[in-house]
């Protein structure tokens, strides 16, 4: 029997049909899709080309920047470029409408909201916030910019919240290329872990959510954990392999002279070398969610600790530690705040949930062109990777709507009904490459500074 005649392969393929009647009506559906963030945008002119714009992010374009967009809409590319790159509308009351409809159609109680870091390799020095920084696509020190991004996982589906451009301590502080980047004068350096919380500020009240989950970036910083106490908020975050904590329910070790002095406390240890010296019992198999590559099951365990810090010994707070379950097991550590009778599978559950959020992220940057823009300037970066976002939640949607898991890949489902970019009535005939109205165009003119 061939691999494609086993049952569960037949089950997949089943499972995978688009038909024709899924997708049909897909283009009425985001022109009533844009009716509710078009406003947003001040001009008729401006809504036009947002509209091409987007329609050009969900199109099979190779690549999806303005150039390309304005060509196979048939419209002369600088009006495309300008409001993309230095368009004066407001990209922050588009974002707060999005976290408007996602409230409306996914908002849940049980949500998670999920702090993610994304880098955009570049092989210039002149785009805004660009220096040698960790690029975790690369797995190294590279040039690239950073993007600091939340986003929202429920029962119901997926979602984009909020980004902003992380600003080197470097560049912030240099007047010249904040000038030619035109960097607002009140954007300050702030840690990557102050940007989450401004994130969070911004977009936490109206969504509700359990829990906030994030990689170690957010996780080491005591301060945000700190920060996330103070506001009420439930997490799990992760932390480095080396977080040096102490173990609240282990017996202190006795006393050299009994009766003489202070109880000695439990010695501070690294987690790994705490969680290596559990004994198997200790471990609990858990099941997370079914995956494509059979159900996703990890190990794992939990104890009361304390971290050290500088010069304190931080509050209570619960390690857990998880193993997955695989021929090359990979071993996680997280801290919460949660209370003692928060089940471990909870904890485990909402830790597991930002890995939906890299894939749908994965997914902006293979569908939608998150990665591929033009613009070097401050606010071009928001108003592209705005629209970006904005086209992935129509994605997000249209996958609610007809079912399926992975967005990446071989597409959202939905996205092969859209039609390619076209202009709109009374547009003129299509454009040389290098011709159309003159007018400035975005930052960074023509130059292809996006991923290679």
């Amino acid at each position: 029997m061939s691999l494609l005649d086993h049952p569960d392969a037949r089950a997949i393929l089943a499972d995978s049909v688009l038909t024709a009647e899924a997708v049909r009506g897909c283009d009425d559906r985001l022109t009533s899709f844009l009716g509710r963030y078009l406003p947003r945008f001040r001009r008729a002119e401006q809504r036009h080309n947002a509209t091409l714009v987007l329609r050009g992010l969900l199109s099979g374009l190779q690549r999806k920047t303005c150039e390309p967009i304005a060509v196979e809409a048939g419209v002369p590319r600088k009006p495309i470029q300008f409001l993309v790159g230095a368009g004066r509308w407001d990209d922050e009351a588009v974002m707060a409408e999005i976290r408007r409809h996602v409230a409306e159609e996914i908002g849940d109680a049980r949500a998670v909201l999920v702090l993610d870091a994304t880098t955009f390799p570049k092989s210039g020095a002149d785009s805004c916030g660009v220096g040698r920084q960790w690029c975790g696509r690369l797995g190294k020190q590279e040039n690239c910019q950073r993007g600091i991004f939340l986003a929202y996982a429920a029962p119901g589906g997926y979602a984009p919240l909020d980004r902003r451009l992380y600003l080197p301590k470097d560049w912030a502080g240099d007047a010249a290329r904040r000038a030619k980047c035109h960097v607002p004068d009140d954007v300050e350096f702030r840690e990557g872990w102050r940007i989450a919380a401004e994130l969070i500020e911004r977009g936490g009240p109206g969504l509700p959510h359990a829990w906030v989950v994030g990689d170690d970036e957010f996780g080491r910083p005591a301060q945000f954990r700190a920060w996330l106490r103070g506001r009420g908020e439930r997490y799990v975050l992760d932390v480095p392999s080396d977080t040096v904590v102490r173990d609240l329910e282990c017996a202190p070790p006795p006393s050299r002279r009994p009766g003489h002095g202070r109880p000695r406390a439990v010695p501070f240890r690294r987690v790994d070398a705490w969680a290596a010296a559990q004994p198997a019992g200790r471990w609990t198999r858990l099941t997370i969610r079914p995956s494509e590559k059979g159900p996703l099951r990890v190990d794992a365990m939990t104890v009361r600790v304390r971290t050290r810090l500088e010069h304190r010994v931080g509050p209570e707070e619960r390690l857990v530690v998880m193993r997955t379950v695989e021929a090359e097991p990979e071993t996680h550590y997280a801290l919460s705040d949660a209370a003692a009778d928060v089940p471990l599978e909870e904890l485990v559950r909402a830790r597991f949930a930002r890995h939906r959020i890299e894939e749908v992220f994965e997914a902006a940057k293979g569908e939608v062109g998150l990665a591929q823009y033009e613009v070097r300037g401050w606010v071009g970066w928001h108003h592209h990777v705005t629209l970006a976002l904005l086209a992935l939640w129509f994605l997000c949607c249209e996958r609610r709507r007809v079912g399926g898991e992975n967005p990446g890949g071989d597409g959202v489902a939905g996205a092969r009904g859209l039609r390619p970019a076209a202009a709109g009535p009374g547009a003129g005939p299509r454009a040389d490459r290098r011709g159309g109205v003159a007018g400035p165009v975005a930052e960074g003119g023509g130059a292809d500074l996006s991923l290679a």
